[in-house]
């Protein structure tokens, strides 16, 4: 298992899916499943501060993420919702419906089933997230934490927003970003922050394929790679 952790814009999702699929691995993206969540909330008209309504609608919500790392999905009693989950009304809510420690034990529950059932289908899995290695998984044999500067995780995403048909501008991405670093390092539940143990990774001046070929070397130098993989880079 690896364990990815970091702020967005880091090239973390990109880069673990393209890891987990270098490894024959699964892949899970928590974050979609906190944006699920909030998705939920946002249709049911449920205030964001009320964390008891909240933790009641999440429980009876129908979250889902799939672990292909060649087709990742994600649904909401059963319909996809993979786009709507990416929208700013959801960058802008996931923040404190993700911090509602009901809401993180239920989903944190759920990850793990994931987490087992990937490793036992597939050999192993790439998990990226918030606080993977602090919460979900501390005992992943690989724990990676990207970083990279604001205003290089500004422009990755207000290009990936006009890529995918959003408005966006770096201005308002990095406000986004920064408010939502701001929010997930200081709530009181698993708050952002890298593993004691785990290897700080600086995308700021990386490309994509670059950052997957420093996290499949850190994966071969903990004996992670299967033997097909491992023959395969010889």
């Amino acid at each position: 298992m690896v364990a990815l952790d970091g702020p967005s814009g880091t090239g973390k999702t990109t880069a673990a899916r393209r890891l987990a699929s270098g490894l024959g691995a699964g892949y899970l993206d928590t974050g979609a499943m906190y944006r699920v969540a909030t998705l939920a909330v946002l249709r049911a008209g449920v205030a964001e501060d009320d964390e008891t309504a909240v933790a009641a609608l999440v429980r009876g919500a129908g979250i889902g993420v799939g672990t292909d790392p060649a087709a990742p999905t994600a649904r909401l009693d059963g319909a996809d919702v993979s786009e709507q989950i990416r929208t700013e009304e959801v960058n802008r809510a996931v923040s404190a419906v993700s911090a509602v420690p009901q809401v993180r034990e239920l989903l944190v529950a759920e990850q793990r089933r994931l987490i087992r059932e990937a490793v036992e289908s597939a050999g192993g899995v790439v998990v990226d997230g918030r606080d993977i290695g602090t919460v979900v998984a501390p005992d992943a044999p690989l724990k990676v934490f990207l970083t990279a500067s604001a205003d290089v995780r500004a422009r990755r995403r207000s290009a990936q927003d006009a890529a995918e048909g959003r408005q966006s501008s770096p201005g308002t991405a990095r406000e986004s970003v920064e408010r939502r670093d701001r929010l997930d390092s200081t709530r009181a539940v698993s708050p952002l922050r890298a593993a004691d143990d785990a290897v700080l990774l600086d995308t700021s001046e990386l490309t994509v394929e670059e950052v997957t070929a420093k996290l499949t070397e850190l994966a071969e130098g903990r004996g992670l790679l299967g033997g097909e993989v491992a023959e395969t880079r010889r």
